[in-house]
C-alpha cells in the first residue's frame, strides 16, 4: 500500500517536534482536590530581595522567570559531578532535548555551542543507526528521536545518514504494526509515536507500514475515549498524547472520538488548576503539556481553564534559583522545567 502523508501546517510541524512522555511520574498518593498555597518566601540579601520582588511581581502578572530558568539549565549541564547528573547520565540525550528546547522556547538557544552539542550527539550513534542516551550506552528508539529532534532544532539534519537512521527505526516495527523500543522487544504506544514522529521529521514515513501502525494504535483505544500503552491498558494522559499525536501526523484523527476523549482529558484539571495523568492522582506540571497539547489537537482546549493552569505552572517555579517542579514547593528538575515552559507556551 502506497502511503502519501498529508501536508502539515506549521502548527502541526511544531507539535510533531515536541517530546513524548519518557518517564511518567509514579504517583502513589491519592490526589483529591488539592489547592496549593504559593511557595514560601526565602531570605536573600537586600538587593537580591528587591530584584526578587520585581520578578515575583512579573510572575504574578503571568510571566515566567525566564532568565532564572536559563541560568538553571546552564548550571545543570555544568554540574557533571552532582547527584542529578549521575542518576541521569544514561538519559543525557533526552536531557539535552528538554534543556535545549526550553532555551529555544525562551528565545535563548544561542547561549550554547551548537557545534559541540552536534559533535556529542554523533558520538552517541551506533552502527545500527540508532542513538544511545549517552556515549557508551545502548541505542534505543527513545534516544534516537531526541537526537533527531535536537538536530532539527539546530537545522542540522544534514549531518545524519537519513537512510541509516530511518532504517533502524523502521526495523523496530512488528508484524501487528506496533513498535519495539530496542532489540529486547518491549512494546508501547510511546514507541509508535516515536517512530512515526521521527520518520515524519526525516520524511521517511514510507519505510513503515503506516496502515498497520495506525490500526495498532486504534486497538489500544478504551471505552472512555483514552488510550493505553498496549491493548487493554489503562488510559493515561501521556499515552493519549502519543496516540493522538501519531494519528495527527498520519492523518488519522478521524478515528478519535473527540468529545469523549475531550471529556476525559478536561476531567484531569483539579481545583488548583493543575492537571493529573489519571483519575484520583495528584496534579503534575508535566501533564500541562501532554493534556493541553492533546486537547489542542482535537480542538477541545477551550474545555479547561487555561488561566488556572498557567497560575499552577507559575506557582511551581523557583523564582530565586530557576527551574520548575512537579508541584509547588517540590524540588525543581530539568524534566519539569521543560514541560512547564512548553505547557505555558501552549496555554498562553
Amino acid at each position: 500500500m502506497e502511503f502519501n502523508p498529508p501536508l502539515l501546517t506549521s502548527s502541526q510541524r511544531t507539535l510533531s517536534l515536541f517530546p513524548l512522555p519518557l518517564h511518567f511520574p509514579l504517583e502513589i498518593r491519592t490526589a483529591g482536590e488539592v489547592e496549593f498555597p504559593p511557595p514560601p518566601k526565602r531570605h536573600a540579601p537586600p538587593l537580591q530581595q528587591a530584584l526578587n520582588t520585581i520578578e515575583s511581581t512579573l510572575v504574578a502578572m503571568g510571566e515566567l522567570a525566564a532568565d532564572k530558568h536559563v541560568k538553571y539549565i546552564l548550571a545543570v549541564e555544568k554540574r557533571k559531578d552532582s547527584f542529578e547528573s549521575a542518576v541521569l547520565e544514561h538519559l543525557r540525550m533526552n536531557g539535552a532535548y528538554w534543556g535545549l528546547t526550553t532555551l529555544d522556547l525562551l528565545d535563548k538557544r544561542d547561549v550554547v555551542d551548537s557545534n559541540e552539542i552536534i559533535e556529542w550527539i554523533l558520538k552517541c550513534q551506533h552502527e545500527s543507526g540508532g542513538f544511545a542516551g549517552n556515549i557508551g550506552h545502548d541505542p534505543h528508539i527513545l534516544y534516537t528521536l531526541s537526537a533527531i529532534q535536537v538536530l532539527a532544532l539546530f537545522d542540522k539534519l544534514n549531518v545524519l545518514d537519513v537512510d541509516k537512521v530511518s532504517t533502524y527505526i523502521a526495523g523496530l516495527q512488528n508484524e501487528d504494526g506496533s513498535f519495539s523500543g530496542d532489540i529486547w522487544g518491549e512494546v508501547d504506544t510511546r514507541f509508535s509515536y516515536i517512530a512515526i514522529c521521527g520518520l515524519s521529521i526525516l520524511k521517511c514515513l514510507d519505510k513503515i507500514n503506516v496502515e498497520r501502525a495506525v490500526n495498532y494504535i486504534i486497538s489500544c483505544r478504551n471505552v472512555d475515549g483514552g488510550f493505553g500503552c498496549t491493548p487493554g491498558g489503562e488510559s493515561h494522559a501521556g499515552q493519549i498524547f502519543c496516540c493522538v499525536a501519531a494519528l495527527a501526523i498520519t492523518g488519522a484523527l478521524h478515528y478519535v472520538d473527540k468529545d469523549l476523549l475531550g471529556w476525559w482529558l478536561c476531567e484531569r484539571q483539579v481545583k488548583s488548576g493543575g492537571l493529573n495523568g489519571r483519575p484520583e492522582k495528584l496534579p503534575d506540571v508535566c501533564y500541562s503539556w501532554w493534556v493541553l497539547s492533546s486537547l489542542t489537537m482535537i480542538d477541545r482546549v477551550h474545555w479547561i481553564s487555561k488561566e488556572k493552569l498557567i497560575k499552577f505552572i507559575l506557582n511551581c517555579q523557583d523564582t530565586e534559583n530557576g527551574g520548575i517542579s512537579d508541584r509547588p514547593d517540590d524540588a525543581v528538575d530539568i524534566f519539569h522545567t521543560y514541560f512547564g515552559v512548553a505547557g505555558k507556551t501552549v496555554a498562553a
